[in-house]
């Protein structure tokens, strides 16, 4: 049976962390450059990209840091309604992200389907709003992760901090 934490499944976190970051500075660069200014090759990639980066994302997240998360809900009895709400951005980020896709697409064609601020506003707000729950595992979840490697693993991170 695979552990439910180990320094492997933090590292995936942290690759997935990467991978969605790297995709909002896309995103931001596209921002940047409405109206006039803008990388339409790079908006059909992105249109391809988002979708499937963020379910990843969220398959990793789900799979391993709320699984480990929630080993520590003796001593965090809220951890399991913090998880909740994590689950809900999940679906709404995807459904956002989908929405991001029609836009991509269109912007890449030539052919927006919003004004540039509109479009402009939306990109900010999905990549401001990932950027944010990245923010908030990475500052609270990931290192009750780490506390819960060290309750199975004692000694283990330690020997890496040196």
């Amino acid at each position: 049976m695979t552990a439910l934490v180990s320094e492997d499944k933090l590292a995936l976190i942290s690759q997935s962390h990467a991978r969605q970051l790297a995709l909002c500075d896309d995103l931001e660069t596209i921002a940047d450059g409405l109206p006039g200014n803008v990388n339409r090759q790079l908006c059909l990639h992105l249109a391809r990209a988002v979708c499937p980066t963020v379910a990843a994302a969220h398959e990793v997240e789900e799979r391993v840091l709320f699984a480990a998360v929630k080993t520590l809900s003796t001593t965090l009895p809220d951890i399991e309604s913090t998880i909740e709400r994590l689950r809900w951005e999940h679906f709404e980020d995807m459904c956002f992200a989908e929405e991001l896709h029609d836009s991509l697409l269109s912007i890449g064609r030539g052919e927006p389907s919003m004004t540039p601020e509109a479009a402009g506003y939306m990109l900010r707000g999905f990549f401001e709003s990932v950027r944010r729950h990245i923010a908030f595992e990475r500052e609270m979840l990931s290192p009750l992760m780490e506390l819960a490697l060290r309750k199975t693993e004692p000694g283990r991170l330690n020997r890496n901090a040196s």
